[in-house]
């Protein structure tokens, strides 16, 4: 017996256009429509059929040119879709007239996207993001929501029905533009307190690696190997969006912080970007950018180029940076380069993870020397953070305080240069 609760899946037929006009990140192929299948699948949907429109230009009605909308409504007719989702961005005046000719519910890439973020986010900052950015794709789209209205206030329209409408519009656009500030407002607050966070992790000396990629590059499943988080990762586009941050240990002598953060698409919608910025904005301030390519997709270059391109926009192309090609235990459909920064890994077998964490270590130039340390019986806090950070080899009581042997890294030896004695480095043969 089927149960009750289960949702229903949707059934939609895809569209999209390659247009002469169009730069070429914005043309819909074969390539992008498989991935747009993909989307409305993480969304709740199925696609029963798609069309794919070649053309020097967008129709400025109807987008694809009335022909083509006549096929695409037959198609939907036959297979009983009630939605048509686009691979472009489409203007609000074309989304009304597609909805009007194909008798259906149109959505284009970017409202897709959104759709699927809404769902996703659990934390208050990924619940303002979302919402701020749908609030701004919504803003230009509003009279669309009224077209009922619209239609009554012709000047044939019966007297008192006319203006409503345009009054209710108006209404509706002051209040989506109060709420667009407060959540600015509200996020301002969250960068700030960011701000702080960063502060600190500098004033502690503690490197921070970010991790980035295409969308369900394995991001999260390269997060559980180096820190043991069990973190909840699905083969599923945008599985995460909430950044999630863990202390992971690199050697013996040191440790980073490593954090997850939303994977990236191709024509991710401008206001996802900028609404985001507030949680995106940290791969500026890493010390170490993690790139993850899918090594296993035949589309790795593409979605590689893509991801470089929003790290360069989000002003983080200077940052030291390391490609992992994940999913290195899978048959690679492309031959995969090979260099001093690259890493192959496979996060689910956890071949290539030592490798990885003596190129992290080698690159934040994080490799430990063995020094002596006096500290003063009343900075024993002291010895208990070092204690806890597991870099302790020894230890000893003196009149002057308590004698430490340790393994410090480059940041560590800089925090706690004062308790260390002149005479105390010692080299790796000696410990």
């Amino acid at each position: 017996m089927q149960d009750i609760t289960e949702k229903k899946i949707e059934k939609a037929v895809l569209a999209g256009l390659n247009a002469d006009i169009f730069p070429a990140g914005e043309n819909s192929t074969d390539e992008t429509m498989d991935e747009l299948e993909a989307l409305l699948e993480t969304a709740g949907g199925i696609s029963v059929g798609r069309v794919l429109q070649n053309r020097a230009s967008p129709d400025p009605r109807t987008f694809l040119g009335e022909g083509k909308v006549s096929e695409m409504r037959a198609l939907m007719e036959a297979e009983g879709a009630a939605l048509a989702v686009f691979d472009n961005e489409l203007s609000p005046s074309q989304t009304r007239a597609l909805e009007d000719d194909l008798g259906a519910r149109v959505l284009d890439r970017s409202s897709l996207i959104l759709d699927i973020f809404a769902t996703r986010a659990r934390t208050r900052e990924g619940r303002l993001q979302v919402e701020l950015a749908q609030y701004k794709y919504m803003l230009p789209r509003l009279t669309r929501m009224w077209t009922h209205l619209e239609r009554q206030a012709g000047t044939s329209a019966p007297i008192g029905t006319r203006g409503p409408g345009e009054t209710q519009l108006e209404t509706d656009r002051r209040h989506i533009r109060r709420k667009i500030s407060k959540l600015e407002e509200e996020l301002s607050e969250l960068r700030r307190a960011r701000a702080t966070e960063r502060r600190q992790r500098v004033k502690n000396s503690i490197p921070v690696l970010a991790l980035v990629g295409y969308t369900n590059a394995g991001k999260s499943t390269i997060l559980n190997l180096l820190s043991g988080a069990g973190i909840d990762a699905r083969d599923r586009l945008f599985d995460t969006l909430d950044t999630t941050t863990r202390r992971i240990k690199i050697s013996d002598s040191a440790s980073a912080l490593l954090s997850d953060t939303v994977g990236f698409i191709r024509k991710l919608p401008h206001h996802l970007v900028d609404a985001f910025r507030a949680t995106l904005e940290e791969l500026k301030y890493a010390d170490m950018i993690l790139h993850v390519i899918d090594a296993s997709s035949p589309a790795w270059p593409e979605q590689a180029r893509v991801t470089d391109a929003l790290i360069e926009k989000l002003g983080a192309g200077q940052t030291p940076r390391i490609e992992i090609y994940n999913k290195c235990d899978k048959p690679g459909p492309i031959p995969r380069p090979h260099g001093e920064n690259i890493s192959e890994l496979s996060a689910v077998t956890g071949q290539g993870r030592d490798e990885l964490l003596a190129m992290i270590e080698r690159m934040l130039g994080l490799s430990g020397r063995i020094v002596r340390l006096l500290i003063p019986y009343s900075d024993s806090a002291v010895v208990d953070a070092l204690h806890k950070l597991g870099v302790v080899q020894s230890a000893d009581y003196a009149e002057a305080g308590t004698l430490l042997t340790a393994k410090l890294d480059t940041p560590l030896t800089a925090q706690y240069k004062k308790y260390i004695e002149k005479s105390g480095e010692m080299n790796d043969e000696r410990a």
